[in-house]
């Protein structure tokens, strides 16, 4: 390998995990603000099942690098809980939630990544996803991946402030007033 080679190497790895990170913050945040807004230690749960899962298959299939896996993990997890939500990739699809995850699978496919890091994240997905949302609903179906009570205990004990009131935004700097229109 040439010394361009390895520069050029780098910069697309670098570009792939700079958009690991980004999906990863955007899809962590949209589902800890959206269903695990009170319920922090049901959100650590969710990591701990799906990090212990996704180490233990990596031992068997030899993988190194977890983060993409962890991505697609959320991707999935997201879609199949907002499944009327509609999503424009880059300007040039538009797709539902659900199909979320296969579009970035066929990517991996385009860009001649491995695309057994992409199946085993939605796989692990699917796997949290069908148990804590789809077989507790069936008719003789429970949850399976309960909270222990002591995580509940760690990361829920927030106490919400009923006295608190926010400041008044009369007179606050920025914004336009146009005629005294806002």
């Amino acid at each position: 390998m040439e010394a361009g080679d390895i520069v050029l190497l780098l910069r697309i790895v670098q570009f792939q995990f700079s958009f690991n990170i980004l999906f990863a913050y955007r899809y962590c945040r949209m589902l800890e603000e959206t269903w695990y807004s009170t319920k922090t230690a049901d959100f650590v749960m969710m990591f701990l099942f799906c990090g212990t899962l996704t180490i233990i298959i990596a031992l068997f299939v030899n993988m190194l690098f977890l983060s993409h896996v962890l991505t697609m993990m959320l991707v999935y997890v997201w879609s199949r809980r907002n499944p009327l939500v509609r999503l424009n990739i880059f300007g040039i699809i538009e797709v539902n939630a659900p199909y979320l995850p296969w579009v970035f699978f066929a990517f991996s496919f385009l860009l001649g990544n491995n695309m057994m890091v992409d199946l085993i994240g939605i796989f692990v997905g699917h796997l949290y996803y069908f148990l804590e949302d789809v077989y507790p609903n069936q008719v003789n179906g429970f949850r399976i991946l309960r909270t222990p009570e002591f995580m509940k205990y760690l990361f829920n004990r927030r106490q919400i402030n009923r006295a608190y009131e926010p400041l008044p935004e009369v007179g606050r700097p920025g914004g336009f007033n146009w005629n005294g229109q806002e």
